[in-house]
């Protein structure tokens, strides 16, 4: 009888003894695994804040070519891409309308002309016959009357002669005007250049009216352009002529081109009620990659330190879980023997991704705490398989 209750309790006794081991196993292995962080050092670096707006990129000198006259298209000597010098043809219109006029003009000038030699004839005339009857007045063998006629006669030559002048004037300056108007009929490049667009074709006729028709876009430098964007109220006070400025282009999404702000215009542009403003980025192009009317995404500079101590914006709004942010000052967190510990810092420049630190306890190298990790993650070590029963 007591061997047999001895075997029992025995039993018992490694029963128990089994089950506290698996409960102690499973405590290990289930058990919340400590606090880790994800840290990131502080460093000494550059900080910048930028300005991202849109833009076309045009030529900074774009000349339109148009007509002065009406006429048919004759002739074009500049099309699409074509290299073209100043005075160069690069349309004719129909001269014979307004070679037309010009020898009308040339005719009524010259009958002009003539009328003034007939006139210049009589006031000869005239002036002899004045004088005769001076003579023949002094000796009284002729009226008084006949005297103010002959003076009569002379004035009226005299004025009349004045009269072809004033004419021949008038018709010089018809004569000009229509050479003037035939000269027109020759479109020349008034500069260097290129032609970007040709809006004309031969036989297509052109009418100079008070809008007068484009014929020829001519970009006059392509080696040289700019980026025409779009900066909010919000962001221009900031800008100055002289930021640096990049952007990239859909056509090259790899490639960063390098420019600078060469003017803030004070003219603004209303959408909708929202408010813009132009700011013009320079850019050299020399391999003539760029395009006019090309997209462009711009990142333009507003300010800028270097070689200042720095840490991720990110670590300015961390708090430990559980931890009352001390009071007064900008804090982060700092990993020392394993557990977080507030800084108290001052900011200065921020770009949304890095903060200057501009005083407090911090040195380069510091681990700055930017998250806290999440169970099994990273900064905490490897959480053991379950075991199964």
């Amino acid at each position: 009888m007591n061997k047999g209750w001895n075997w029992r309790v025995v039993a018992v006794g490694a029963a128990l003894a089994l089950a506290a081991a698996l409960g102690g196993v499973y405590w290990l292995t289930h058990r919340a695994p400590p606090a880790g962080y994800v840290t990131t050092p502080a460093s000494v670096g550059d900080v910048q804040t930028t300005i991202t707006a849109t833009g076309t990129v045009n030529p900074v000198v774009t000349v339109e070519v148009g007509t002065y006259v009406s006429g048919t298209i004759t002739s074009i000597g500049c099309d699409f891409n074509t290299p073209v010098h100043k005075g160069q043809l690069c349309a004719k219109i129909d001269p014979q309308p307004y070679s037309v006029v010009v020898q009308e003009a040339q005719g009524d000038l010259a009958n002009a002309e003539a009328q003034l030699v007939k006139d210049e004839a009589n006031v000869a005339y005239t002036k002899l016959a004045f004088q005769r009857q001076q003579l023949l007045i002094s000796e009284q063998s002729t009226s008084q009357d006949a005297v103010d006629a002959a003076r009569n006669a002379s004035d009226q030559a005299n004025a009349a002669v004045a009269v072809d002048k004033a004419v021949i004037q008038q018709k010089t300056a018809a004569l000009r005007a229509a050479e003037v108007n035939l000269n027109y009929t020759n479109i020349v490049s008034p500069v260097n250049g290129t032609v970007v667009s040709r809006n004309v074709d031969v036989g297509q006729t052109v009418a100079a009216s008070f809008s007068t028709p484009t014929l020829f876009l001519i970009a006059n430098d392509l080696t040289k352009m700019q980026v025409d964007t779009n900066v909010s109220e919000s962001d221009i006070a900031n800008l100055r002529d002289g930021s640096s400025a990049s952007f990239t282009v859909d056509a090259y999404p790899r490639r960063v081109f390098q420019g600078a702000v060469a003017q803030v215009r004070i003219d603004p542009i209303s959408v909708q009620n929202v408010i813009t403003y132009d700011v013009v980025i320079a850019v050299a192009n020399p391999g003539l990659l760029l395009r006019p009317g090309m997209t462009a995404t711009a990142r333009i500079l507003k300010a800028e330190v270097q070689n200042v101590l720095r840490v991720p914006s990110q670590a300015l709004r961390f708090t430990p879980a559980g931890a009352a942010k001390p009071a007064g000052g900008r804090i982060v967190w700092v990993l020392r023997n394993g557990q977080p510990a507030p800084v108290t810092v001052k900011v200065g420049l921020d770009d949304g991704s890095m903060a200057q630190i501009t005083s407090g306890a911090l040195k380069a190298a510091d681990p700055v705490i930017t998250a806290q990790a999440a169970a099994g993650g990273a900064g905490q070590p490897p959480t053991p398989p379950s075991l199964r029963f």
